[in-house]
């Protein structure tokens, strides 16, 4: 098999998957050795950039997906306009922080750490599938338990969860008496 052929093969499987497949999913699939596979994606990167398209291929953790550039963000989401694109509320944000960084977490979890009902905000996030079940605590009540997608990194150009930027200390919070201070 040509390198274009294989190339084209990979693209081909990204775009018909429309979602991140798997690295050996898709080394399997398009009878490319692992070894082989990022040389590649890379190599159709190129292709792309040199082409000036408005595609490129991420990796988002163990998977690959087929990708507008962020450039054309604007322009497809005023032609497509849909409440999966809408902004997220200030809220639906900190519940998303609150799961993607102590995840799996449960909706009592969550509405403990912001003092609020959080059913709206999490079926919310669900719909916009940047969170999912992550399964059942075996506890009284069996509660489910919520973790973010592979759309969340796609959504923040996260290659995966290990990205987070992280969290401040308790060192660089500014207090209520520093801000009285500086008035």
């Amino acid at each position: 098999m040509q390198l274009e052929e294989k190339i084209s093969i990979i693209e081909a499987i990204l775009f018909a998957a429309g979602e991140p497949v798997d690295f050996e999913r898709l080394s399997l699939g398009a009878g490319v050795e692992t070894t082989d596979l990022h040389r590649l994606i890379s190599l159709l990167n190129s292709n792309y950039s040199e082409r000036g398209s408005s595609l490129t291929v991420l990796k988002l953790g163990d998977s690959y997906q087929l990708a507008t550039k962020e450039q054309f963000a604007p322009y497809i989401r005023s032609a497509l306009e849909s409440k999966r694109t809408a902004t997220l509320s200030p809220a639906a944000m900190e519940s998303l922080t609150i799961i993607a960084y102590n995840q799996p977490v449960t909706r009592g979890f969550v509405e403990d750490v912001r003092g609020v009902d959080s059913s709206g905000v999490i079926s919310s996030l669900l719909e916009k599938e940047l969170i999912e079940e992550a399964g059942r605590l075996d506890v009284p009540g069996r509660p489910v338990t919520f973790k973010t997608t592979a759309n969340f990194l796609r959504c923040f150009g996260l290659a995966s969860i290990d990205d987070l930027p992280p969290l401040p200390s308790d060192n660089s919070q500014i207090t209520f008496d520093d801000v009285r201070e500086d008035v």
